[in-house]
């Protein structure tokens, strides 16, 4: 019987399709370009073959092509009579996946994994910090998927594509000692992984050491495609370790050529992130605002997100609405996140409208509110989703309300308590704090 890399049989007699599905899995588990051109060449092959068709789907998904990828789906699902049951499980995992339905998926996913521990493709569903289980608004989360990837990390052995993801949550978790080496070795053994030049880009963040990621990051970069989903992402955080170096003007040539809106080259909400982001940091580290960018971001970003729905992405949305001074935008996606966690469809439930209260504060200029909104969930934020460089859009702007509210021993408090990271990020006046 056909495998998959993992040895996991395969409902196909093709070695064609079994071939292609694999290059796209591998496509897929690594951010590469490709995946879906691959699916559609094992399909060519087997169109009978149920785990292509829902490979697809999820590539799509991640892609933001609705209809396509509804449509893969269903052809999967047609197809579940005489699998295996991995298979036939596999494909209802994607299912609720597809349909919008992370809650069930995250339920799911337990048994799944709990029978089918070599199911990579599904576990990389949340593997990753902003995968289901970051995406879950639960307490507790970065703990809950390191605890996952503990569990399951004798039946991956030396995997570089599992390590790599595993040194991540370690890192994450603040076990960075624990983090480096299974960061190196999955390096060692596919050093052109972004997931392991992603975990190493974050392992300096949480060490504070910038010049490190500004030695790694541009070469390896040259090895990446252009068009690979995580080659912007990365370039912001090569964009973050210029600004706290104080390479200011390259850290803004690389908004405008690698992760502005219309350069960026990952999923849509990542086109909405990253910029978002890194344009209130350049802002925190006391340089001048622009507005036609920040004009660019708030109709990119409602464009593609006209309505509330994941937490993260909202949080970073309802900042662009508020540089814009598009109060009604802003009370609009409020009002959908309050709806939602009404239904109990919003797991985060009120951060992100506190958050969002906070950056409305500062803008005006009204510290003392900022603090206010703040400060009562600042050991909440995982929640939100996102890894704790991410969450930085928020504690950043806490420290700097701080400072500009002449409140430096709390600005040195929480510096002291953060426990990671460097001990003089660029916000502008903290260094007073010392």
């Amino acid at each position: 019987m056909l495998t998959d890399r993992y040895g996991l049989p395969l409902s196909t007699t093709s070695s064609a399709a079994r071939d292609a599905y694999v290059e796209g899995c591998e496509a897929k588990l690594t951010m590469y370009p490709g995946a879906i051109e691959a699916f559609d060449r094992a399909i060519a092959a087997d169109p009978g073959f149920a785990l292509a068709h829902a490979a697809r789907a999820h590539a799509l998904l991640e892609r933001g092509d609705a209809p396509a990828e509804r449509a893969a789906m269903a052809t999967a699902k047609s197809l579940v009579a005489g699998l295996s049951a991995r298979e036939a499980s596999h494909i209802a995992f994607f299912d609720l996946l597809v349909a919008g339905e992370a809650e069930a998926a995250l339920t799911a996913l337990y048994p799944h994994l709990d029978n089918w521990p070599r199911d990579a493709v599904v576990l990389a569903t949340t593997a990753f910090t902003n995968g289901l289980i970051g995406s879950s608004g639960r307490a507790g989360q970065k703990r809950m998927l390191l605890q996952l990837l503990d569990r399951l990390a004798p039946t991956y052995g030396d995997d570089w594509w599992f390590i790599a993801h595993h040194g991540m949550a370690l890192s994450e978790n603040g076990q960075r000692a624990a983090a480096r080496p299974k960061i190196e070795r999955s390096r060692a053994q596919n050093p052109k992984n972004p997931w392991v030049a992603h975990a190493l880009a974050h392992l300096c963040y949480e060490e504070g050491d910038p010049d490190a990621a500004r030695a790694f990051l541009p070469a390896w970069l040259t090895t990446y495609p252009r068009d690979g989903a995580l080659y912007s992402h990365l370039n912001w955080h090569l964009a973050l370790a210029h600004l706290e170096a104080g390479e200011v003007m390259a850290a803004w040539g690389l908004l405008r050529e690698t992760f502005s809106p219309d350069t960026h080259s990952g999923p849509p909400r990542g086109k909405v992130t990253d910029a978002v982001s890194f344009l209130w940091r350049w802002e925190l580290a006391g340089h001048p605002r622009d507005p036609d960018a920040w004009r660019e971001m708030h109709d990119s970003a409602t464009t593609a997100f006209p309505h509330a729905g994941l937490a993260f992405s909202d949080m970073h949305i309802a900042l662009a609405q508020v540089v814009a001074g598009d109060d009604l935008g802003l009370e609009a996606r409020v009002g959908d996140i309050t709806e939602l966690a009404r239904k109990g469809r919003y797991p985060s439930g009120p951060l992100v409208p506190a958050v969002a209260r906070a950056f409305a504060a500062f803008e005006r200029q009204d510290f003392a509110a900022t603090i206010a909104a703040l400060e009562p969930i600042v050991g909440e934020l995982e929640r939100i989703g996102g890894s704790r460089a991410q969450l930085d859009l928020a504690e950043f702007t806490l420290l700097q309300a701080y400072v500009n509210a002449h409140r430096l021993d709390d600005a040195h408090r929480m510096l002291s308590l953060r426990g990671r990271g460097s001990s003089r990020p660029p916000i502008a006046g903290l260094a007073a704090a010392h």
